[in-house]
């Protein structure tokens, strides 16, 4: 954008040293670059609103382009409809001939005893746990030293 070369930069910072002075100079610059991230955020958030404006116009025209083609084509191939077809019962009730009506489920009486009761499984015996506790064992000599 700016084309500022080395020397020019230099001989602005000449310039500026001469008529700020070397105490004010801190000061300026500060108050010069304060300024510079302003303008250069503002010039950030345009361009970002420039960016999202135009890809909302692109949106706009595609979506325009996808609804005339879609047009297009339902002209060309228009739906055929489809025959509706009676629903099958989701279950049928037993007929003469199906394996249920001549089996029936076994009574309780005529069952085996697998089929009524569940089968019954005995736990196992646990083993008693070891203790955590530290075994120390005594020093015959510390015992005759304390009495």
């Amino acid at each position: 954008m700016f084309d500022i070369a080395p020397t020019e930069l230099m001989l602005v910072g000449m310039v500026a040293l001469l008529v700020i002075g070397p105490k004010d100079l801190p000061k300026a610059m500060r108050f010069v670059g304060y300024w510079v991230s302003r303008a250069r955020g503002v010039a950030r958030q345009f361009r970002s609103g420039f960016d999202s404006m135009m890809r909302e116009a692109e949106l706009q025209e595609m979506e325009k382009k996808w609804a005339e083609e879609n047009e297009r084509i339902m002209r060309e191939h228009p739906p055929t409809p489809q025959p509706v077809l009676p629903m099958a019962p989701l279950v049928e009730p037993y007929a003469e001939g199906s394996v249920d009506a001549v089996m029936p489920a076994p009574d309780h009486e005529d069952a085996p005893a697998a089929m009524v009761e569940p089968p019954v499984v005995a736990a196992k015996p646990r083993a008693p746990r070891k203790s955590r506790a530290k075994v120390v064992a005594a020093d015959p000599a510390s015992d005759e030293a304390a009495s």
